[in-house]
C-alpha cells in the first residue's frame, strides 16, 4: 500500500506520523513539528504482533475455543436478549474507552441506548479527565481541554503545569515549553520538575491548600485583574471569601511548600505577557479533583488569563481520544455533541435523529466506578459488553472488579489482543487497530483529525462498528440504523452534534482530508472551525465565566500508625495506560519490563529494603509487589507506583477507589499505605 499520512495510536497529543507499510516516520505536524516519543516510534510493531487476536473465542469448559463470527455474534445476541427480557435493559451493560475513535463512541452510546435500551453505560474515561471536564464546565460553561492550540504556548513568558509531567506522558509537547518560565507543581521530582525554573513540591492530596495560597498571594501582592474580574467573570467575591484565611504562611504549613515560593510564583505569572496555567492527573485524580482543578482555574480567572489572545487555562487530556469519546454519548449522562441526557430538549433532537420515540431513551446510568462494583449484584447488570478497555487492571480497586466481572452470567470483550480483561470474557472478540481503519479523533486542543486506513486486517478480524452492525441486526434493529462505515457513521454524527456545545456539523472527511485545521466548534460547512474559545464571550448564557468557591479538605485518606506513608501511582514513558498494547512491543518492555516502587533510601532502608529488593505496598484495600528504586529526590513519606502491569504488580490492587462528588473520579493518585519486604515487617 501507498505511503499513509496518519496520527499515533497513544497519547491526545496525537502526533503526526507516516506509515509506510507498518514503518513509521514522524511527519510535519503542528503538535509534535517532526517529533515522535519512543512509543510512536515503535507503534508499527503491534500491527505485526504474534498476539493479535484474530478470530472469535467462545469459552468452553474454562477455555477460550476459536468459533465463527456468525455463530459467536447469534451466541452473543441470543445471550443478551435473553438476559435483558428475564431482569430487564438494565441487565446488560457496556463499558467503552478513550481510545475509541468518534465514531466508535458514538455508535456504542447508540447502540446501548436503542438496540439495548439500557442506561448503563459509561467509560475509562471517567478514571481520566472527567474531574478537569466538571470544573470547566463549572467555570466556563462548556469543557475543551485546551481552548487555543498546542502552538500558542510557544509565546508564553510563563507556564505553572499542575500535576503534569508530559517529558515522560507526551515527550513531543515539551518542545512548546522551551520559551517559557516553568513552574512545575508536583510532589515528585519529574523529568517535566527539572526543566522548571521553580518546582513547587505539595504534600499528596494539598494541591488545593497550594492554589489557595498563591492565589492569596495574588491578590495580596496587587496582582489581581480588577477590570478583568469585573467585566469578564462573576463569583469572585465568595471565592475570595475562602481564599482569604489561606495566607501563604498557612498554606505552608499544610502543603510544605514555602510561603516565599508561593509569592514567587504568583509574582511570576502576573508579571508574565503571556501565561498559561495547566492541569493533568495529578492534580485531578483525587476525591476533590474537581475542586482541586477548581483552584487553578479561580488562579487563572483572578490573573484574566482564559479568553485573552496569548494565555489561559487548559487540561492535558490524556488518552488518545478523550475529548472525543466523552463527547458523543458513551458517557453515562451525555447525548452526541456534548448534549446532556436529562435535557428533554436534547433528548427529542437526538431521538430524531434515529428514528426513535423520544421516550424510548433511557435516562444518566451509573458512572464508571459505581458501574463495575455493580456488575454481578441483584440491583446491577448481569452481563457487560467492554470496548477498548482493560479494566481489571485500570480500575480502582482492581481485584474487586476482577471478581465482579467473574461473577456475571456473561462477559463480552471486543479487543484486538487478549487482554487482563478479555483473558476473562465469555466471548472475545477480535477487532481491528488503528492503522487497519478509518476513523476521526479529536485531540487535546479541540482539533478533529482524520486517522487513515494503511494496512488491511489480518484475515477474520472485523471492526468495532462491524460488531455493532451485526449483534443490532440480530436485536431486531434495521441495519441502516447502524453503518459499518466510518464516513457514513460520521455524516451521522454531524447531524447529531449540531446545536451542541461540541458541534461537529461544519466538519467534514473532505475537508480533513483537504488538511483544514477544523478546532470545535465547527456550526457550519465553510464554518473555519475555532481554534480559541472565548475570546468573544465564555458559555454561560451572560458570556462570563465563574469563580467557583472551593475549600480545600484534603486526601480521604491520611496515614497512621498501620499504614504511615502516602503512596501515588502515575505513568513511565515507554508504557500507556494499563500496558495492554506497550508491553507487547519487545523494545519498550525491555527497558521496563516490570513493576516498581520509587522510594527515599531512608524510608526504604527503615523497611529493611535495598535498592533492587522486592517490596510489598500494602493498604486497608489489598496489596502490590514491585522492585524498589532509590530516589533521593522523592519526599521521605511517598512512594511512587506506575500502573501499568497485571497481576500482584496491579497499583491498583492498593489504591483508594472513593469518588469525587461531582465527576466520580476515583482517587488514584494519594493513599495511605505501609512498605516492607515480601516476607518481612513494615
Amino acid at each position: 500500500m501507498p505511503q499513509v499520512d496518519t496520527h499515533c495510536p497513544y497519547c491526545a497529543l496525537q502526533c503526526g506520523m507516516r506509515l509506510d507499510g507498518v514503518t513509521v516516520t514522524p511527519r510535519d505536524f503542528p503538535v509534535n513539528a517532526g517529533g515522535l516519543c519512543q512509543k510512536g516510534w515503535t507503534a508499527g510493531s503491534l500491527l505485526t504482533s504474534p498476539r493479535r487476536l484474530t478470530t472469535p473465542m467462545i469459552r468452553v469448559d474454562g477455555g477460550l475455543e476459536p468459533v465463527s463470527w456468525d455463530f459467536a455474534l447469534d451466541f452473543v445476541a441470543g445471550k443478551l436478549a435473553g438476559l435483558k427480557a428475564q431482569h430487564g435493559p438494565d441487565a446488560v451493560a457496556v463499558f467503552g474507552g478513550g481510545g475509541l475513535t468518534n465514531e466508535k463512541a458514538y455508535l456504542l452510546g447508540k447502540f446501548a441506548r436503542v438496540a439495548l435500551g439500557t442506561s448503563q453505560i459509561d467509560y475509562n474515561g471517567r478514571f481520566c479527565m472527567s474531574s478537569a471536564a466538571a470544573a470547566g464546565i463549572k467555570a466556563f460553561g462548556a469543557d475543551r481541554g485546551m481552548p487555543f492550540p498546542v502552538t500558542d504556548l510557544k509565546n508564553a513568558d510563563v507556564v505553572l503545569l499542575a500535576g503534569a509531567n508530559p517529558a515522560e506522558t507526551m515527550p513531543p509537547f515539551t518542545q512548546h515549553l522551551r520559551g517559557a518560565d516553568l513552574i512545575v507543581v508536583d510532589p515528585r521530582r519529574t523529568p517535566t520538575a527539572e526543566l522548571a525554573s521553580l518546582h513547587l513540591t505539595p504534600a499528596p492530596g494539598t494541591d488545593l491548600a497550594l492554589a489557595l495560597g498563591i492565589l492569596h498571594a495574588v491578590v495580596e501582592g496587587g496582582h489581581l485583574d480588577q477590570s478583568y474580574v469585573d467585566n469578564r467573570t462573576g463569583g469572585f467575591e465568595a471565592a475570595w471569601r475562602i481564599a482569604a484565611s489561606w495566607w501563604p504562611e498557612r498554606a505552608e504549613r499544610v502543603t510544605g511548600v514555602s510561603a516565599a515560593d508561593m509569592r514567587l510564583a504568583a509574582a511570576k505569572l502576573a508579571g508574565a505577557r503571556n501565561a498559561y496555567i495547566l492541569t493533568a492527573r495529578g492534580t485531578e485524580q483525587h476525591a476533590t479533583g474537581t475542586a482541586n482543578v477548581g483552584g487553578w482555574i479561580n488562579l487563572a480567572l483572578s490573573l484574566g488569563l482564559p479568553g485573552r489572545n496569548g494565555s489561559g487555562y487548559g487540561c492535558l487530556t490524556g488518552q488518545g481520544n478523550g475529548q472525543g469519546g466523552r463527547e458523543h454519548g458513551q458517557k453515562a449522562d451525555q447525548l452526541p455533541g456534548y448534549r446532556k441526557l436529562d435535557d428533554p430538549a436534547a433528548r427529542e433532537y437526538v431521538a430524531g435523529v434515529w428514528g426513535v420515540d423520544p421516550d424510548s431513551l433511557p435516562g444518566p446510568g451509573r458512572s464508571a466506578s459505581e458501574l463495575l462494583e455493580a456488575l454481578g449484584t441483584d440491583e446491577g447488570p448481569k452481563a457487560l459488553m467492554v470496548f477498548g478497555s482493560n479494566v481489571v487492571v485500570s480500575a480502582p480497586r482492581s481485584q474487586r472488579v476482577q471478581d465482579r466481572l467473574s461473577s456475571l452470567d456473561f462477559l463480552v470483550v471486543a479487543d484486538f489482543v487478549l487482554s487482563e480483561t478479555a483473558a476473562l470474557a465469555d466471548v472475545v472478540l477480535p477487532v481491528t487497530q488503528w492503522a487497519e481503519e478509518d476513523g476521526t479523533l479529536t485531540n487535546l486542543e479541540g482539533r478533529v483529525l482524520l486517522r487513515r486506513k494503511a494496512i488491511d486486517p489480518p484475515v477474520g478480524v472485523r471492526s468495532d462498528l462491524d460488531v455493532l452492525n451485526g449483534l443490532a441486526k440480530r436485536l431486531g434493529q434495521p441495519e441502516e440504523r447502524f453503518p459499518v462505515d466510518a464516513e457514513t457513521v460520521f455524516e451521522e454524527l454531524r447531524i447529531a452534534s449540531k446545536g451542541g456545545i461540541a458541534d461537529y456539523s461544519g466538519v467534514s472527511y473532505d475537508r480533513l482530508r483537504a488538511g483544514e485545521a477544523l478546532h470545535w466548534p465547527v456550526p457550519a460547512d465553510d464554518h473555519p472551525g475555532t481554534p480559541r474559545m472565548f475570546l468573544d464571550a465564555f458559555a454561560h448564557p451572560d458570556g462570563r465565566a465563574r469563580f467557583v468557591p472551593v475549600e480545600h479538605t484534603g486526601p480521604a485518606e491520611l496515614p497512621d500508625d498501620e499504614f504511615p506513608l502516602q503512596a501515588t501511582t502515575g505513568r513511565v514513558l515507554q508504557h500507556y495506560q494499563s500496558g495492554a498494547q506497550t508491553r507487547l512491543i519487545g523494545e519498550l518492555n525491555d527497558v521496563v519490563p516490570e513493576a516498581f516502587v520509587e522510594v527515599h533510601p531512608d524510608t526504604a532502608k527503615r523497611a529493611g529494603l535495598e535498592e533492587g529488593d522486592s517490596a510489598r505496598i500494602r493498604s486497608r484495600r489489598g496489596e502490590t509487589v514491585a522492585k524498589v528504586r532509590f530516589v533521593q529526590s522523592l519526599r521521605p513519606d511517598l512512594v511512587f507506583v506506575p500502573f501499568h502491569f497485571p497481576g500482584e504488580q496491579r497499583a491498583n490492587l492498593f489504591t483508594n477507589p472513593v469518588l469525587d462528588p461531582v465527576s466520580r473520579m476515583p482517587e488514584f493518585k494519594v493513599c495511605a499505605v505501609s512498605l516492607s519486604t515480601v516476607d518481612g515487617a513494615a
